[in-house]
């Protein structure tokens, strides 16, 4: 029987650690919170979607950092296995748009405990309030660990998997990149992602509260597209948020170095010629009416009056004055609302964290360390990261299944 330490108790750990106890050895988790899952809990607005319903080159093409190094690990225990797993342990599932998987209840809550109470029933100890403070290695091979009051835990493997840097009150306060590099593992560049984008201007805040569904989006740098998809955003006195906009972050790299905008097609379903007749139609029908009055069936209200400031027409003219002319350059400001990216919001507000321990010096076979033997990575604190829809929270399932391992 082999001592094993896992630092951290969020879904990684819990399924590394459990794992790790199912092949007859003794395991401990480190936990720095009074309790463990606490970061899983404010998952999905507190529903935590712990999976997305989708096929294996599916899930890798949703993965925007390093794929290829999680091949091993989500063959190992795929989406499939996860919903499987929590079915096995009495919590239901149910999917929802975009192959989103959740537990029937709603509540991440139950998820966590689901993980806390398998992880207890496979001889798990838990140690609670103990911040890992450093690592203990000898000749290239982890000892064990110390605590923040010094005390020593030695074992004969350890697995790292402490988060990453989102979400701080949770205790994802970066940790674990300081103990991989204190032992000689390179961290790259920790930046938010999944995050709300700050944009250049005050039309924003003027728009704040407002939803736009079923629009396309794309984001350009210099001009060259690296990023479109479909979907629903938010417009905050900062910027905007939702969906697309968190998955378009995942694109974004060096953004005050580089020249990013956000377009917006409002009208997607829409091509030029088909939208023009639907101005047309609109014009004809409130043709008396000044045309700040005619958009109430084409926008919401908040919109209005940005899109007509735009347009640079006066907000009093007449419909039945409007002009063909006048009509091409209002369809083309529909179909392409631009803004420039100033930035992010901070990394507190964002979902995960990118970058973290380089893939390159893990063995994505068995999730150890290529310079320090018997020391294993899982979750967030590898430099892997994906679009938002449960990718990430299998993410840290399946390399904390294939930790736990010890292969």
């Amino acid at each position: 029987m082999s001592k094993v330490i896992v630092i951290g108790g969020g879904p990684a750990g819990l399924m590394a650690a459990s794992q790790a106890a199912l092949y007859g050895n003794s395991v401990t988790l480190l936990e720095k919170n009074p309790r463990t899952g606490r970061k899983l809990v404010i998952t999905g607005k507190g529903r935590c979607n712990i999976t997305n319903a989708c096929d294996n080159d599916t899930f890798i093409s949703n993965v925007v950092t390093n794929p290829r190094f999680l091949y091993s690990a989500i063959n190992g225990f795929d989406t499939s296995d996860t919903v499987s797993f929590f079915n096995a342990l009495g919590l239901e599932t149910k999917v929802e748009r975009g192959n989103r998987v959740f537990p029937t209840s709603d509540r991440a809550m139950d998820v966590a405990d689901a993980l806390l109470n398998y992880a207890r029933n496979c001889g798990v100890k838990i140690i609670s309030n103990t911040t890992v403070s450093a690592l203990i290695v000898e000749d290239g091979s982890i000892k064990g660990v110390k605590d923040s009051e010094g005390k020593a835990y030695f074992s004969d493997y350890v697995i790292l998997a402490t988060g990453g840097k989102s979400y701080p009150l949770t205790g994802s306060t970066g940790d674990g990149y300081k103990l991989a590099e204190e032992v000689g593992h390179t961290i790259t560049d920790i930046v938010p992602s999944l995050v709300p984008l700050t944009l250049k201007g005050n039309e924003c805040k003027e728009m704040q509260g407002l939803s736009l569904r079923n629009i396309s989006l794309s984001v350009t740098d210099n001009g060259k597209k690296v990023f479109e998809d479909f979907g629903e955003l938010v417009f905050a006195h900062y910027g905007v948020s939702g969906p697309v906009i968190l998955s378009a972050s995942s694109h974004l790299k060096d953004i005050g170095k580089k020249s990013y905008k956000l377009h917006i097609d409002l009208k997607p379903a829409l091509d030029y010629e088909t939208l023009d007749k639907r101005l047309i139609r609109d014009f004809e029908k409130f043709n008396l009416k000044e045309v700040s009055n005619s958009f109430s069936e084409l926008l919401p209200s908040k919109i209005i009056p940005i899109v007509i400031k735009r347009w640079g027409i006066d907000p009093k003219t007449r419909c039945n004055s409007v002009t063909k002319e006048q009509r091409k350059a209002l369809a083309f400001i529909l179909k392409n609302l631009d803004f420039e990216i100033t930035g992010t919001r901070p990394i507190d507000e964002a979902i995960i964290t990118r970058g973290g321990v380089k893939v390159s010096e893990i063995n994505p076979k068995t999730m150890e360390s290529k310079l320090i033997r018997h020391l294993y990575f899982c979750g967030e604190v590898l430099d892997v990261d994906a679009y938002t829809g449960g990718f990430n929270i299998q993410i840290a399932f399946s390399t904390g299944f294939l930790a736990g391992q010890l292969l």
